[in-house]
């Protein structure tokens, strides 16, 4: 068996692992990397190995970073099944085409600027009709259920506890006689979340290929992050200011907006209105309410007892489709909510609230999540005192806060645990999707405490077993 470390190494983005037994082949994750606008285009348009020789995909979840590449994979001559979790698989029809839809239309936008500059034009990374090809693929699997994908591999999904239908996957490997365990973590969610069942911890795994994104750092606990949330809003809110929350639209801006509807209901936070202002944030808010199998008790318990039998959805929360309706928010001045899309603020409806909002010192740009390095969320977050948008500069004036407890992604103690679960079993451990300054410290606690044979593959690393 080899494996093949093609994206998310040394970053988080990007996920894609190229695993090569018994003359066959299969990917793990096909996801979009986000960084420079300037290396993303080249490093998403070019693949590592032939497309046309993997025979399958095998998806943890369907963030973007994860799933974002398979229209390109696709078109490139991948005609294999894409294997991944019911919700995973609702979840993708969505993203896929939203995906595309941000491609097609931001290249549109810049060329129209770019012709009347007498500059050369430029073409999308993948179009609708890519994406619609990649979704024709999707071969939906059950949790815990056993399946074939290519000779002698046999995969299975537990639950990650990450987003709705996020997995880590299973890969028993029989070759030449040889068999092995890889187990591969996807993203790792947290224990207690809402909404959200507990992640599944590895077992008997002889191999591991494991996240590293806070492998710096534990998380405060969620109630910190609500007691921060619910300070922010009231603060700008009793000044009059708008909050706008840039926010992932599958699992964040859902987890957003059950915290809010607490709050409301508890009277923690002024009774104004909440928008979330996002087709795909919308649409799979719907594959949300339609999945609740996958809920935890908690938030199933909320349901049962909501006067609108939702946990997502209250009296003060409107859902927003439209383009008009979405421009009519920056023609008022009241207190509001507004969550959109995009997480790292690079794409979508966002800029254009951010663009209208940000020379006003009473409205707060509230992060509540990671930021890729180099993406506008993370230049914000750093202080800038200027940003582009849609090519314009803009003078910063928009207060900024951020808020860390809210991520979805496993802190290090966990990880720890995580990892410690394989302990006396586990031969080799790769850590991903990480940057250097979360995955080497988690390295340095996994080797104190006993797991010798830590890596941290650089990409295009091929470890042979």
């Amino acid at each position: 068996m080899q494996i093949h470390f093609w994206g998310a190494a040394n970053t988080v983005t990007g996920s894609a692992h190229y695993i090569r037994a018994n003359g066959h082949t299969l990917l793990l994750d096909c996801g979009l990397f986000q960084g420079r606008r300037s290396e993303t285009y080249a490093t998403n348009r070019s693949f590592r190995f032939p497309p046309k020789d993997v025979d399958a995909v095998v998806l943890s979840h369907a963030h973007i970073d994860h799933s974002g590449n398979l229209p390109n994979l696709v078109s490139n001559g991948f005609d294999g099944p894409i294997y991944a979790t019911e919700s995973t698989v609702y979840l993708c029809e969505l993203m896929l085409m939203d995906s595309a839809h941000i491609q097609e239309s931001d290249v549109q936008y810049i060329n129209s600027r770019r012709e009347k500059q007498g500059r050369s034009l430029v073409e999308p990374l993948y179009t609708a009709e890519d994406a619609k090809l990649a979704i024709s693929k999707f071969v939906k699997r059950r949790y815990e259920q056993p399946f074939e994908v290519i000779p002698g591999v046999t995969a299975t999904f537990v639950e990650a506890g990450h987003i709705l239908g996020s997995a880590a996957i299973i890969l028993d490997v029989d070759e030449n006689g040889q068999k092995n365990r890889l187990w591969f973590s996807g993203d790792i969610g947290r224990f207690g979340m809402p909404i959200l069942k507990d992640p599944v911890l590895p077992y008997d795994a002889d191999y591991l290929i494991m996240e590293s994104t806070y492998g710096d750092r534990p998380h405060p606990p969620y109630q910190n992050a609500c007691e921060e949330l619910k300070f922010v809003l009231s603060r700008t809110l009793n000044r009059g200011g708008k909050v706008i929350i840039p926010a992932f639209a599958v699992g964040r801006t859902q987890e957003l907006v059950y915290a809010i509807h607490k709050m409301m209901d508890a009277g923690d936070i002024p009774a104004v209105p909440v928008y979330v202002d996002s087709p795909l944030a919308v649409n799979v808010t719907d594959v949300f309410r339609r999945r609740r199998e996958d809920f935890d008790k908690e938030a199933i318990e909320m349901v049962r007892n909501s006067p609108q039998q939702a946990a997502l959805g209250f009296d003060r929360l409107t859902y927003i489709r439209s383009v008009e309706e979405s421009k009519a928010l920056n023609r008022r001045d009241d207190p509001m909510i507004i969550i959109s899309a995009s997480g790292m603020v690079e794409v979508g409806r966002v800029l254009h609230h951010l663009r209208h909002n940000i020379h006003d010192p009473k409205n707060t740009l509230l992060i509540v999540s990671w930021q890729a390095p180099h993406t506008l969320g993370r230049r914000l977050v750093e202080g800038a005192k200027e940003v582009k948008i849609y090519g314009e500069v803009y003078e910063n004036r928009i207060s900024v806060e951020s808020i860390q407890g809210f991520s979805a992604h496993a802190g290090q103690d966990l990880l720890v645990e995580y990892a410690m679960q394989l302990k006396g079993r586990v031969k080799d451990i790769f850590l991903v999707h990480g940057e250097e300054r979360g995955a080497l410290p988690l390295m340095h606690i996994l080797n104190a405490n006993g797991l010798d044979y830590v890596h941290y593959p650089q990409r295009n690393h091929v470890f042979h077993i």
